[in-house]
């Protein structure tokens, strides 16, 4: 048995149809707020969370995945396995955009792609499971030139 965070997170999964993303305070908040009304993901941004806001990326990484959502940053230090193990996470999706227009244009393909493939539940297919966390145990670093899911073999 986990902590109640990490038992309500996995419950909590298992019945929401949309992506569950713990944004740093990196992520602009336009950004937060396009993720949030036009991608319709359930976003936890650490700037709204006085405890969460100077936090050490360590902190946040952990609780992310005791939380059961995929981190999403633009600080590169997130790909350092060394730091931040692959195995210990829910998922760490680090984008990169020089602008917010095109980071919202990657956040829209990574949706489509990634978050809400065809014929997931959340695309419109019956029956189907929900979303979860597609990047669990793995991590992606996405630019404005991305164009598919990751290669798993590649993770």
């Amino acid at each position: 048995m986990g902590s109640l965070s990490s038992e309500l997170a996995t419950l909590a999964e298992r019945h929401s149809d949309q992506p569950r993303v713990y944004a740093d305070a990196n992520i602009p908040a336009g950004v937060i707020d396009f993720m949030r009304t036009r991608l319709q993901w359930d976003v936890l941004s650490v700037m709204e969370h006085d405890e969460l806001r100077r936090a050490p990326d360590v902190e946040h990484f952990r609780r992310a995945r005791d939380m059961r959502r995929t981190l999403i940053s633009l600080d590169h230090d997130y790909l350092d396995d060394r730091r931040f193990p692959p195995a210990e996470t829910a998922g760490v999706l680090v984008v990169r955009a020089p602008d917010e227009r095109l980071l919202t244009r990657l956040l829209s393909r990574l949706d489509r792609g990634l978050f809400r493939p065809a014929g997931s539940r959340a695309a419109g297919a019956r029956g189907s499971a929900a979303p979860g966390l597609p990047l669990d145990g793995r991590k992606l670093d996405a630019n404005v030139d991305w164009v598919g899911a990751p290669d798993p073999a590649r993770s």
